[in-house]
């Protein structure tokens, strides 16, 4: 079976969330990064790992995704990050999601406990999708391994799309191992479970063998040039038209990923619309030094890297 009609697929942004100088969620800003990395071609992958979420709570999520459909944002252009260590956390973040319309759910693994057993995991992930009981979910497996220290296998996902074929949709791969999201995509395109590795860098790779796209967190501040990419690609053979946006998004992406991500794509937001608030990040993570801001704004000079941005 191929890719399932109505899927989302492209370009997806774990979307950066802004805090003002309390710290609290900035909506109007929000909202307006949101609106820009639509109109820019992609995708929102709300509460990722990008995003902060896991300094976000239950309560904030929740008002932020109903604060974006109430703006008029498409929910089916929407996959906020359910997972949690709570399972019934997990299922209220869930059922709230598709009961809005989200195009689907990015859920990670239960964290906490480290060298659990495939049985362990599989349990979670039942007991969710029983509990949350809804024909329209669709759930994107997280593989962070480096983070979760709780691998989704693929052992796993065969347990799971064996049981439970409709609500198991595909699966972002943060691993940066390419080798196993070749494995995701050659084991279970043909299931229908679509699968977005974490980086633009192997967007030509694994649109060749059935990829769905990418999720990933430089479709932030570039999101016109992936979006552009994924186009030129799906369905079609790599060209020299092709390969020269991949290395320039390739560039791109190793500028930041040379510095500390999270803060180096907020420092890069608040040089380009003026909004100094974008620096803030909540603990324990912290604001990139100035020094190594202007590193990055020089880097990015020399790579004439612009933003385009109207928010």
């Amino acid at each position: 079976m191929s890719r399932r009609r109505n899927r989302i697929g492209g370009a997806l942004a774990p979307v950066l969330t802004p805090f003002d100088e309390d710290r609290e969620p900035d909506f109007p800003a929000f909202l307006a990064h949101c609106r820009w990395l639509l109109d820019s071609g992609a995708g929102l992958a709300i509460f990722g790992t990008n995003s902060e979420a896991a300094s976000l709570s239950t309560e904030e999520r929740i008002a932020l995704t109903e604060g974006l459909i109430e703006a008029g944002i498409p929910a089916d252009k929407l996959m906020p990050g359910t997972g949690a260590c709570s399972v019934k956390e997990a299922v209220r973040l869930t059922r709230h999601a598709v009961q809005n319309g989200a195009a689907g759910v990015l859920m990670l693994p239960p964290f906490y406990f480290k060298n659990v057993s495939e049985e362990g995991v599989f349990s979670y992930y039942a007991e969710v999708i029983d509990a949350v009981a809804e024909p329209n979910l669709a759930i994107y497996l997280y593989h962070i391994p480096q983070l979760t220290q709780v691998p989704i296998t693929l052992s796993l996902i065969e347990r799971l799309l064996k049981r439970y074929p409709r609500a198991i949709a595909g699966a972002k791969d943060s691993s940066g191992d390419w080798a196993n999201s070749k494995a995701m995509i050659e084991n279970f395109a043909n299931e229908g479970f679509d699968v977005f590795p974490a980086s633009e860098v192997f967007l030509s790779d694994s649109l060749a063998i059935g990829g769905a796209g990418c999720i990933s967190a430089t479709v932030n501040i570039n999101p016109a040039a992936i979006s552009a990419l994924f186009r030129a690609l799906d369905g079609g053979r790599p060209t020299h038209e092709t390969r020269a946006l991949q290395a320039r998004v390739d560039e791109v992406r190793r500028t930041f990923q040379s510095f500390e991500l999270i803060p180096a794509m907020k420092s890069a937001l608040a040089h380009f619309t003026g909004r100094e608030a974008w620096k803030i990040v909540r603990p324990p993570l912290t604001p990139l030094s100035r020094s190594v801001q202007s590193d990055l704004l020089t880097k990015l000079a020399l790579l004439n890297f612009e933003m385009p941005v109207e928010q």
